[in-house]
Order: C-alpha cells, then sequence, then structure tokens
C-alpha cells in the first residue's frame, strides 16, 4: 500500500461544529485512525495571545503531524494486508483500506490567517495548493455554541460568516464536499454515507 491509497478525510469548519467528536467517532465506526487539531494543544501551552506568526508555526505543527499518522496508517495497513493468507484477501477487489479522519487542515489556517489578520502566510497557500485529500466533510453552525477556554466566537452571526467563508471555498475547490448539519447522531449518519460513498469508488 502506498500513500496514495490512503483515503483522506478532512473535517472542517467553524468553531464548535463538533469537528473532534465527528473526527473519533467516525475512526470508532471504520476502525481508522484521526489526526487531531495540532492547535489546541499548542495554545493550550502557549496561550490565547497568538501572533500571525504563530499561526505559521500552527500551520507546520499540523502538518507534520498530519504526515505522521499518514505514514503510521499506511504502515499498519500494509502489515494487515501482509498478514492475510489467501489468495482471495489479496485481490484488488477485496482488499479494503481503512481511510484517515483528519480535524482541520490548511483551509482552515487560511481562513484563520485571513479572518483574524487579514492575510496569509504563504507557506500556508502553498500547501492548500499541493496536499491533496479524498472528501470535505463540513461542519455546519446549527449546533449550540459550547463554551471552551480556546474558543473565540459565541455569537451566531460570526460563526455564521465564518461557515459562509468556509462553504465559499469548498464550492470553489474540486474535491467532493458534504455539508454535515443537524444533532449529533444526525451528523454521524450523514457522514458515514457520505465515507461509504467515496469507499465504494
Amino acid at each position: 500500500m502506498k500513500s496514495t491509497d490512503l483515503k483522506k478525510i478532512v473535517i472542517l469548519g467553524p468553531e464548535s461544529t463538533g469537528k473532534s467528536t465527528l473526527c473519533e467517532l467516525l475512526a470508532q465506526h471504520y476502525n481508522a485512525s484521526w489526526c487531531p487539531e495540532f492547535a489546541r494543544e499548542y495554545l493550550l501551552t502557549n496561550g490565547m495571545n497568538y501572533s500571525y506568526s504563530d499561526l505559521l508555526t500552527i500551520a507546520k505543527g499540523q502538518v507534520a503531524m498530519e504526515e505522521e499518522f499518514i505514514q503510521s496508517a499506511v504502515s499498519n495497513q500494509q502489515l494487515a494486508i501482509g498478514s492475510q493468507q489467501s489468495v482471495e484477501a489479496h485481490s484488488p477487489l477485496t482488499t479494503h483500506y481503512s481511510p484517515l479522519f483528519i480535524d482541520t487542515d490548511m483551509y482552515v489556517m487560511k481562513v484563520w490567517c485571513e479572518f483574524v489578520f487579514g492575510k496569509c502566510h504563504k507557506w500556508i497557500t502553498d500547501r492548500v495548493a499541493e496536499r491533496k485529500y479524498d472528501l470535505y466533510l463540513l461542519c455546519n453552525v446549527d449546533l449550540p455554541w459550547v463554551k471552551d477556554e480556546l474558543r473565540e466566537y459565541p455569537d451566531l452571526e460570526t460563526r455564521a460568516k465564518l461557515y459562509t467563508i468556509y462553504k465559499n471555498i469548498m464550492e470553489n475547490q474540486p474535491v467532493p464536499w458534504v455539508d454535515i448539519s443537524g444533532d449529533y447522531e444526525q451528523r454521524l449518519q450523514k457522514a458515514i454515507i457520505a465515507v461509504d460513498t467515496l469507499l465504494k469508488k
């Protein structure tokens, strides 16, 4: 198995829209791995008084962590395939690769930079152009906002504005994407349908 065989699914959207919860539930459902958001640990360690340069550090940390998860997922699935004994299990028609779920990508970093600072690091926009994914799940803002020490936008108006920014990005890029709305169970079921459709291709 090569890294290009691994289906990479990104969950993105404004804050407090259930992205991390959805990642974790999907990983459990598919017995797969999920890559968490690097920014959370960074901000918990360094505080919320972040600068424009901090966002570049966070972006580079996110990409590095994502690469680690990609390589780990590929290695684990190579081991699993190698342990299969029957010829049928090795046929292209029956071999199944678990996807990798990714909480946040460089689109999120781009939106974050531009929304807060009005500009974006070239390193981030370069990564947006070069990194390839198979499906985006865009989390809508119809969940109640949950207070968290790292969250900045409790008002629905700002969250809706951010959602519109993400939706415009999704509509103007080539990778398939699905809007994920409803309560937690509805979101999970919509996401499973989208992922199943991808995996059957």
